[in-house]
């Protein structure tokens, strides 16, 4: 089973991709319900919620956030050719928002799928990333003498230090750069 699961595809989508990939599917997936089952709303739903999860599964981990967004917009573009309706741009918009309101059991099923798979997504990814972090901050791989301390950079520190004191108002007496500079007394 987990070498079947190995096998499949593993594309790592954008959030634009994701969402295209999420409308497009669902479009060509309700073109293919009306024809097939005339326009069977179970089918639909049915369909809709594998759909979600991929979308999920293969939106890449810097836009995962976009998975429960993109995937009430498909359904939506899905339904469109599965709602019926009587001619003209009113009756199609009546049915569209009909079949919305009435098959919303499915929308909010398919977005939970997304949220829930995005959620444990995000949860994996961070601690993942936590762990290497930590693993680097060990070893002392990071650059940081493995105490997670920045290194300084050797050279060129007397100049710094010159600089320091002249914003300062140190050893040569100017005034500071980043305060006010005392000014003379105006007499009354």
């Amino acid at each position: 089973m987990l070498l079947a699961l190995r096998r499949l595809p593993n594309p790592r989508l954008t959030g634009i991709g994701a969402g295209l990939f999420a409308s497009l599917t669902m479009f060509v997936l309700a073109c293919l319900d009306r024809l097939l089952f005339d326009s069977s709303e179970l089918v639909y739903g049915l369909l809709f919620l594998p759909v979600s999860a991929l979308t999920a599964l293969w939106v890449r981990p810097a836009d995962l956030v976009t998975a429960p967004i993109s995937v009430p917009i498909a359904f939506a573009v899905g339904v469109f050719p599965i709602s019926g309706g009587s001619s003209g741009f009113g009756g199609q918009t009546m049915a569209l928002v009909t079949a919305l309101a009435v098959h919303a059991g499915w929308l909010y099923g398919g977005t939970l799928i997304a949220g829930l798979i995005a959620s444990v997504r995000k949860v994996r990814h961070m601690r993942a990333r936590r762990r290497h972090l930590a693993l680097q901050g060990r070893t002392g791989d990071g650059g940081g003498g493995g105490r997670g301390q920045a290194r300084r950079p050797v050279g060129g520190g007397s100049q710094k230090v010159a600089g320091a004191a002249a914003r300062a108002g140190g050893p040569t007496g100017r005034p500071r750069a980043d305060g006010p500079a005392e000014r003379p007394r105006a007499s009354r």
